[in-house]
């Protein structure tokens, strides 16, 4: 929904794809050996095809693995706590190319969410699985099954018949600021239980479905941080330095495309556990629409256009046909509030509708030449 100008190359497809065909630049987060959907797949023969070049690894971000040990080192503690809830996903899939239905192998990452076998992974990893099995921190494996995907979110829950197992802790996303320490765990290029670190960089950020070559929903609302995240980390873990999970990492700036280094995205843990939720239950996800494309309202913003607001959400877009629309909200107009909280950002508008569902209504605070004002918006549901 929001307007960020994040330059990626799409999404993480963490699946080298092993079809000795041509590869598309897209850039996605899987090990998958399938032609290369993403610019960071890589084939059998361990050739990388544009989502990462050899230094990421060991950018700025670095591995925990450092010369420092024990606890004096708050990494070290964190994956300590974090790794028995990572696992890797093993995928035996169909996939769609330019040359037809083809066969292979993925490899990505997941985070167990519920002790009773429910594994949160990005939807992109899943996608066309005929075969799934899981491969736990403790050297065991299970098979799985999915339970339902969203594209919209790129995220999916996959069950395995197991209990007792070591769910992870997830945070209120909503809490964090840039700067915090970020513990990246997941299985890049099949390295189980790989373990990068950096900082949260920034937040509500976005990549546009264009970036991904229009085939895939833009995502929104994304956690940015400079842990190394690389082909296989899809669906896993982004954590604190309480070990508490903030995000599941889902994709990655290219440095051989973009010059840019260890610009990473992960979806927020709130994001992640409202949809997991709503998956387990009913094997879909819905998210309510409010028909604006929205971008956060800053003071040389307010300054240029004469805005009397401070802060809020600044409308770029309508849809014509949309909810917000039939509602008198127009371009230019700023969002303070949803449901009478106060938002800040384009971000925070996003995540208080999330607390809403497709056919309510829900109040705005709006201000626009006219002076502050309540409109009242009924919401419809994205994809309708």
């Amino acid at each position: 929904m929001s307007n960020y100008e994040t330059r990626i190359t799409g999404r993480l497809r963490d699946k080298p794809l092993r079809f000795g065909a041509s590869r598309l630049a897209l850039a996605l987060l899987i090990s998958l050996t399938v032609v290369a959907l993403g610019g960071c797949s890589q084939d059998s023969g361990g050739e990388q095809s544009g989502g990462q070049d050899s230094g990421q690894s060991s950018g700025s971000a670095g591995t925990a693995a450092a010369s420092t040990s024990g606890e004096d080192w708050p990494v070290t503690g964190v994956a300590a706590e974090v790794e028995p809830s990572v696992v890797q996903v093993n995928v035996e899939q169909i996939r769609q190319t330019p040359f037809g239905a083809q066969q292979g192998q993925g490899v990505g990452s997941g985070v167990i969410f519920r002790e009773d076998g429910y594994i949160i992974t990005n939807a992109h990893v899943v996608e066309g699985a005929e075969e799934v099995n899981v491969a736990f921190a403790d050297g065991t494996t299970e098979r799985g099954r999915v339970v339902g995907a969203d594209e919209f979110t790129d995220l999916a829950v996959v069950k395995v018949d197991r209990q007792g197992l070591p769910a992870a802790n997830f945070a209120d996303s909503n809490s964090l600021a840039p700067g915090q320490l970020a513990v990246a765990i997941g299985s890049p290029s099949g390295f189980e239980s790989t373990v990068t670190s950096g900082v949260i960089s920034g937040l509500g950020r976005e990549v546009p479905s264009r970036l991904a070559g229009g085939a895939q929903p833009a995502l929104v609302d994304l956690i940015q941080t400079d842990a190394a995240i690389s082909p296989g980390s899809s669906g896993g873990a982004l954590a604190d330095a309480d070990g508490d999970i903030v995000g599941i990492n889902v994709a990655y700036l290219p440095p051989a495309q973009t010059g840019a280094v260890n610009i990473g995205f992960a979806i927020p843990a709130n994001t992640a556990t409202s949809v997991a939720e709503q998956l387990i239950e009913d094997g879909e996800a819905v998210h309510p629409y409010l028909g604006v494309s929205l971008t956060n309202l800053t003071p040389e913003i307010a300054e240029r256009f004469g805005i009397e607001a401070g802060q809020g959400a600044l409308v770029t877009g309508v849809d014509p046909e949309g909810p917000s629309a039939e509602a008198g909200v127009q371009n230019g107009t700023v969002i303070t509030a949803v449901g009478g909280t106060q938002v800040e950002s384009a971000a925070e508008v996003i995540s208080a509708l999330r607390d809403f569902q497709p056919g309510e209504s829900i109040q705005l605070t709006v201000t626009d030449g006219s002076g502050s004002r309540e409109v009242t918006v009924d919401l419809g549901e994205r994809g309708q």
